[in-house]
């Protein structure tokens, strides 16, 4: 059995001990896989002010900045160790043409961003913007490439100005003021091609596929790993048409998944909600957890050893517009309910590592689930945020399955939701063990079976909130933020017994 499939099915195994009391027992083995990086990638979309506002401002700009980049976003994501950043898009990717974003500034001609409410896109964040903040941040670049709208020619030239060091685009990168090429691994081919990336059928867009796949070559000992554009959520039929016509061409396939109550209508609020709004919204976010398992299982029907990535990489809640902002700009808050989604969703990508080699959290400042939010010269960072930095540990570590016996909340709709969830890893000779307690009202007591793992030193950190509802905004930027759990565990033959506060999140580091 791969360690995927162990964890699933011994997940409640174990016999709980009563009311909000749960038993971990950790099970390390030489035969885990790593928890790649990538799980903690980002995203950032030419959408509402997620680039223009929330990392550019241009070097004029009187917010402070570091070559246009705003320095204060600059300094928060660099503590996150970012592994990879996906950009243009989204939906923006399958309307943008690269050339229009490379030149003199004042030069570049204007468009209207027809997915994201109409604003005027003056195109002064372009290829060279977007590498050269790579570079600033240590982290891979992702391109999404432009198919619905675009040629062939294009993504292959755009391809070719990237990463070759002599010919007619390398040149013209020169004169535009980058002599040596830049680094790109990741390359997708196209985005929601199912939907704002062309409407196209599978069948068709698999040949499509093949076809501008063809001509993104590798250039000066660049290798380009390709990314079929995959299916949302539910559509098990796109994965296996990809595998079955195109596997051969890719290196691997994206998956889109939103905690979102509906694509018709109200989403909700983000910050005005009920508890049973909240368990609901958990209940659905651990879906993701069949819905990554079915592809998976689509995907070792055609490569049992599991050389193409399941990539997920758009993912996070999804709710109403806040009151007052610009329609179609999808701003939206972030509250303690959205990091208990974050450490929910990280723990299931988690179990899966073994095919699910990258996910980008949708977006990375001021867009949907982000990171940070600005408005003028303020930066709040979100309780999201720190769920990314509490779980630092877990990147590059040995994944340590485990089994989790806990109670479980009946949610609306006969979800299920567990009082208790856990991921635990090692590296480097230290076990991280991130610990949450999705009860709105009681803490969780929770007996952990450390099998054999030391334990004579421990440090910990905590997310939590008064109320469930609660956020940061410019006027109280610190309602939410990580504090150090120093009270509340203790060791005693071989278990560590930790009692949990109700709504909140733990990450012990044991060595």
């Amino acid at each position: 059995m791969k360690f995927s499939t162990v964890i699933a099915l011994c997940a409640f195994a174990l016999p709980a001990l009563g009311a909000n009391e749960a038993n971990i027992r950790l099970l390390p083995s030489e035969e885990s896989p790593v928890i790649v990086k990538e799980i903690y990638g980002q995203f950032a979309e030419h959408l509402g002010t997620c680039i223009y506002g929330g990392l550019w401002v241009g070097e004029d700009s009187p917010i402070p900045n570091t070559r246009g980049y705003r320095t204060d976003v600059l300094n928060a994501l660099k503590e996150l160790k970012i592994p990879v950043l996906r950009w243009p898009g989204g939906c923006f990717a399958d309307e943008y043409h690269w050339m229009d974003g490379i030149g003199p500034r004042e030069s570049r001609p204007r468009m209207v961003n027809n997915n994201w409410g109409g604003t005027v896109e003056d195109n002064s964040f372009g290829t060279h913007d977007f590498f050269d903040l790579c570079e600033i941040l240590g982290c891979e670049p992702y391109l999404s490439g432009n198919v619905g709208s675009g040629s062939v020619e294009e993504l292959a030239k755009w391809v070719e100005y990237i990463t070759a060091e002599d010919g007619p685009m390398a040149n013209l990168r020169k004169q535009n003021g980058r002599e040596k090429p830049w680094h790109l691994k990741y390359l997708g081919v196209g985005n929601e091609s199912w939907g704002c990336g062309g409407n196209f059928r599978p069948e068709y867009y698999a040949d499509v596929y093949r076809r501008y796949q063809t001509y993104c070559r590798n250039y000066d000992g660049n290798k380009l790993y390709k990314i079929a554009s995959g299916a949302s959520d539910y559509d098990y039929n796109w994965t296996d048409v990809m595998m079955r016509n195109a596997r051969n061409q890719m290196d691997g396939i994206s998956l889109h998944y939103y905690t979102v109550l509906g694509w018709s209508g109200r989403k909700g609020s983000a910050i005005d909600f009920t508890p049973e709004d909240y368990y609901w919204t958990l209940g659905k976010c651990l879906e993701i957890k069949d819905v990554v398992k079915r592809h998976c299982d689509i995907m070792d029907k055609y490569d049992p050893k599991k050389r193409i990535g399941l990539l997920v990489d758009e993912w996070g809640t999804w709710w109403d517009e806040e009151p007052g902002t610009i329609s179609g700009h999808l701003y939206q808050q972030n509250s303690m309910r959205d990091a208990m989604v974050a450490a929910l969703s990280l723990n299931v990508f988690h179990r899966f590592t073994d095919r699910v080699k990258m996910t980008n959290i949708a977006q990375i400042a001021n867009v949907l689930q982000s990171m940070v939010l600005t408005k003028g010269d303020k930066m709040v960072l979100t309780p999201t945020y720190y769920v990314f930095k509490m779980y630092l540990p877990h990147q590059d570590a040995k994944l340590i399955p485990l089994n989790v016996a806990t109670p479980m909340i009946r949610a609306r709709d006969g979800r299920q939701v567990p009082v208790v969830d856990a991921t635990a890893s090692v590296k480097d000779g230290k076990t991280a063990l991130s610990l949450v307690n999705t009860d709105l009202n009681e803490p969780a007591e929770i007996t952990i079976d450390l099998s054999g793992i030391s334990a004579k030193n421990i440090t910990g950190e905590i997310l939590t909130s008064q109320k469930i509802t609660d956020y940061n905004d410019f006027d109280h930027p610190q309602t939410i933020s990580l504090q150090p759990f120093t009270k509340g565990w203790k060791v005693s033959k071989g278990k560590l017994i930790v009692t949990l506060p109700a709504k909140s999140i733990v990450t012990l580091s044991l060595s």
